[in-house]
């Protein structure tokens, strides 16, 4: 089976990107190949990351391109380019519009550090979703992967996993927790599925 072409946009650290070539090189990822690592950010480690892996680099930086849509047609350009079939949101902090993301249909992957409808949707990300479930108490929190539509963290659930919330946490220990518990495991989990479901198609 041809493997599917897979783009993670990324804007940080990139341990999701790791944890996905992580799970390429273990055979875990067998249906697709990580084919473009598209970051956000010209300073972000994950494109370190990338390069250690071999895995083709661009940075398209919304602030230097200067409007969302000249933002999202240098992403479009790079997918096209690299033959891009499906995309995943890795830690990825811009937000993309209707416009880009009705032209993928549940083929945009993001991962949340929280259980959606839980601690989700406009300003909920990284560290602030932690310290939003330690405010209120909760006893239990997790990640999820979705499917990414025009709602920021409201497309279809894909995948969840429980992660739990231990006395005297600090939210940089639950954040920690939750990636290598949660974020870690259910990516790979939800790009393989996908990846496997491309690639069904195109067999058709």
């Amino acid at each position: 089976m041809v493997k599917t072409k897979i783009a993670v946009l990324v804007s940080g650290g990139g341990t999701n990107l790791q944890a996905l070539l992580d799970a390429q090189k273990a055979g875990d990822l067998s249906a697709g190949e990580i084919a473009l690592v598209i970051a956000s950010n010209p300073k972000a480690y994950a494109l370190t990351r990338a390069a250690q892996a071999g895995v083709p680099a661009v940075v398209c930086s919304r602030k230097e391109l200067g409007s969302q849509a000249a933002f999202e047609a240098a992403i479009s350009q790079a997918l096209a380019q690299h033959g891009i079939e499906l995309i995943i949101l890795a830690g990825f902090m811009s937000i993309l519009s209707e416009d880009f993301t009705c032209q993928w249909p549940r083929r945009i992957l993001n991962v949340h550090p929280s259980l959606i409808p839980s601690f989700c949707g406009q300003g909920y990300y990284g560290l602030k979703v932690h310290e939003a479930a330690l405010a209120y108490g909760v006893k239990v929190t997790g990640a999820t992967v979705h499917f990414v539509n025009e709602v920021p963290d409201g497309g279809e659930i894909l995948l969840q996993k429980a992660v739990e919330v231990l006395p005297g946490d600090t939210p940089e220990v639950l954040q920690r927790r939750v990636m290598e518990q949660a974020e870690w495991k259910l990516l790979p989990q939800a790009a393989q599925r996908i990846a496997e479901e491309i690639g069904r198609e195109k067999a058709q």
